[in-house]
């Protein structure tokens, strides 16, 4: 083969690589390739194939290590490269005619245009991977944790960056109700075969409650404290019979529940071990003392009326021979209905729910669980709340929304401060967590406590 073949072959090879790199499909970039460099022979349109369909195969992660333009910006940029090498190809095409030898120059300015177009081409296929990565999982508009957005605040931080760190405060919605957010994927994810359940969610005693707030430090509402019905029938000239309601205001005085952590400076230094500080201990301290005082507080002091101090003792509605605490959890419910409240859960203790679900028929199978299955805990149609808070062989039943309602003052907060005690001296930070509720419960009568008599 002639030294001018030889050169025609490396002008096709360039130019069809070059048109594959902008994305071209093989018979595109060999019929442009042979137009431009005037090669028609079968060995020079064969050759020009091989090198458009092993560049357009050729995907290695791109990328500078830079912040990566929008896509619209690539699509332009690469037009601009397209352009500039197809006038180079032609350029290089009359000089092998006019019998030119192909300089290092030349083969060098080749070699960085098919560069730049392979770069370019790599990011446009990243983000559009990205892109079609985000659709696929909803976006990025994931859940973020309290600790994921204390530790992602501008002011936090600024705090954290500064060497004269003092103290910054954030506030939050809500403590239910919130859960860990996920990182977005780096990778393609592999499909695996069947489907994963997710786990079935706690319920807590506030999530049974009807939510509210208020920007007092009390609540007072009237409650209706009596009602004799004398409705009856009479004549047409007779004297309407008189039925009484009697009203009593009640106050639910706003509560501060608040713990705080030390820990050593350098937590400031890492954002994931301060989000794990904030999420697995903050939240779940106050979480956990809210519960408490929602179920038992007993109104003295700094503490809140809980549900237990005023609901209605359990007195049978009527008599079952041989009764099990499972026929009593069904009467207490009863007692709440004649009440003309409707009871919507039941709060146990999690060792009697435990003894419950173990219950076995004569013939040894469960009777109000599969163990093979994952279900919610539930017993006569309502969900059970399983609750260390709750003392054993102890119930609470009753109609929670109605009869009920939270009130959030202060919605729950999170300080950092090295002001504390001898923290200057020790190298300590100081993590606050704090929140300020109310509960008012409207109708006592509504809700049915008792013991379960299973403990002797």
């Amino acid at each position: 083969m002639t030294l001018s073949k030889i050169l025609s072959v490396m002008a096709v090879l360039a130019v069809a690589a070059l048109f594959a790199c902008a994305g071209a499909d093989a018979a595109f970039a060999i019929g442009e390739a042979a137009n431009i460099a005037g090669a028609s022979s079968a060995p020079l349109i064969a050759a020009a194939g091989v090198a458009a369909t092993l560049t357009r195969g050729r995907k290695s992660g791109g990328g500078d290590g830079g912040e990566a333009p929008s896509l619209a910006d690539l699509k332009k940029q690469l037009s601009e490269v397209v352009a500039e090498v197809k006038n180079f190809a032609e350029d290089v095409t009359k000089k092998m005619a006019s019998g030119a030898a192909l300089t290092e120059e030349l083969k060098q300015k080749a070699d960085e245009g098919l560069t730049t177009a392979q770069k370019l081409r790599d990011q446009m296929d990243e983000m559009e991977a990205k892109a079609a990565n985000r659709a696929r999982h909803g976006g990025e508009a994931a859940q973020k944790s309290i600790g994921q957005q204390f530790v992602e605040c501008d002011e936090v931080k600024s705090f954290m960056a500064s060497p004269n760190r003092q103290g910054v405060r954030m506030g939050f919605k809500t403590l239910s109700g919130l859960t860990p957010a996920a990182g977005g994927a780096l990778v393609q994810p592999e499909r695996l075969p069947g489907i994963v359940t997710p786990p079935v969610r706690r319920m807590t005693v506030r999530d049974l409650l009807a939510p509210g707030t208020t920007s007092s430090g009390s609540v007072e509402f009237v409650r209706e404290a009596g009602f004799t019905n004398n409705a009856d029938t009479k004549g047409e000239t007779a004297a309407s019979a008189e039925s009484n309601l009697t009203f009593s205001l009640e106050s639910a005085k706003a509560v501060i529940i608040s713990h705080h952590l030390n820990a050593s400076r350098q937590i400031l230094d890492d954002a994931g071990q301060l989000q794990s500080y904030i999420d697995g201990r903050m939240r779940t301290g106050l979480a956990l003392k809210e519960e408490r005082q929602l179920l038992n507080g007993d109104g003295t002091g700094v503490n809140m009326e809980g549900l237990v101090t005023q609901a209605s003792a359990y007195s049978a509605p009527l008599t079952v021979a041989g009764a099990t605490f499972i026929d009593l959890l069904r009467l207490a419910m009863l007692q709440a209905e004649l009440a003309e409240y409707a009871a919507s859960a039941i709060v146990l203790n999690p060792i009697d729910w435990a003894a419950i679900e173990l219950t076995k028929d004569n013939e040894g199978r469960y009777m109000f669980a599969n163990p093979s299955q994952m279900t919610a805990p539930g017993l006569w149609g309502k969900p059970v709340v399983p609750t260390q808070a709750m003392a054993e062989d102890k119930f609470l039943t009753g109609a929670f929304a109605d009869g009920a309602q939270v009130f959030d003052r202060e919605e729950a907060s999170v300080e950092l401060s090295t002001e504390h005690s001898d923290n200057f001296t020790k190298g300590m930070v100081t993590v606050l967590a704090e929140e300020r509720l109310a509960m008012a419960c409207y109708r006592p009568e509504a809700f049915v406590y008792g013991d379960l008599g299973r403990v002797e």
